[in-house]
């Protein structure tokens, strides 16, 4: 997983599993004594698969010895009823790490799947569907490489990443211009600078202050037109605010950069997948 250090992946599985299992798993525990099992992750929807590197490493930090076979790799299709994968190990490694596994799983490939749809309504437009920061805290890593999987691009993975100033700011300083002039003189060149703006007034602001990004918040086709007509190619030009699967071909004849879209992250739910034909394959 390249956004994720090994170490990182370990400590995520080790708070999760200190979550679900604080002491032992009993039911587990006295049913099962050391045979080997064996059970099928089980595609229920249609999908972006996501999460496999998460899932092998639950089963692996519970046993190293266990064995997954992967049916389909990260990234791909999947059809309700694929078997995705299956794992071997202690009966009791498998049911004690099974809900943790699929919650990752779930979750990624939810995300992926979301972003998938999102980046196929663009196709063949030039626009490219950003993630944003509205990711569930902790998680933000796995979540924005889940963006990355379904074929979207990272917008900034935190606040120290890119000046972004925001209606707060901007009130705050008493205007656009001397925003940009207090985040410049705090950080020359180091950084980009995107200002967010919901008007043609505001464009034009962000503009002559020297701008690196404009966003262009909450406006309708026909102010975003206006606005990237007078921006013409001084700035990078990125769209948000309400932006849907459903309505964004209403946007894909604007000369936009980048579309940013929350919903792909905080609204994605869960691809649904589950741990099915579980056998015993000796008695030790």
């Amino acid at each position: 997983m390249n956004t994720l250090k090994e170490r990182e992946i370990t400590d995520l599985i080790k708070g999760a599993l200190a979550e679900d299992v604080p002491y032992e798993d009993f039911a587990s525990q006295a049913i099962f004594h050391g045979q080997t099992g064996q059970v099928d992750l089980i595609a229920k929807q249609d999908g972006i698969l996501c999460g496999l590197p998460i899932f092998q490493a639950v089963f692996k930090y519970l046993e190293a010895d266990s064995v997954i076979e992967i049916f389909i790799e990260e990234g791909q299709a999947l059809k309700k009823g694929q078997v995705v994968a299956s794992v071997t190990a202690k009966a009791t490694t498998l049911l004690t790490g099974e809900r943790v596994a699929l919650n990752f799983l779930q979750r990624l490939s939810g995300i992926a799947t979301a972003t998938n749809r999102f980046v196929t309504a663009l196709a063949g437009t030039g626009i490219k569907l950003m993630d944003t920061r509205k990711t569930t805290p902790g998680l933000r890593n796995l979540e924005k490489y889940a963006v990355k999987v379904g074929g979207g691009y990272n917008h900034r993975h935190g606040l120290s990443d890119l000046i972004m100033l925001k209606d707060n700011h901007i009130q705050a300083a008493g205007g656009i211009k001397p925003a940009v002039e207090a985040v410049r003189a705090l950080d020359p060149f180091i950084h980009k600078i995107e200002v967010e703006t919901e008007n043609l007034d505001m464009v034009k602001e962000a503009v002559a202050a020297g701008a690196d990004i404009i966003m262009l918040d909450n406006m309708d086709h026909d102010q975003m037109a206006a606005a990237i007509a007078y921006i013409d190619g001084r700035a990078i030009i990125e769209g948000s605010g309400n932006m849907t699967v459903d309505n964004v071909a209403n946007f894909a004849d604007l000369d936009l950069d980048y579309i940013s879209s929350g919903s792909i992250t905080h609204s994605a739910g869960i691809l649904d997948m589950s741990m099915k034909n579980f056998r015993i394959l000796d008695q030790n």
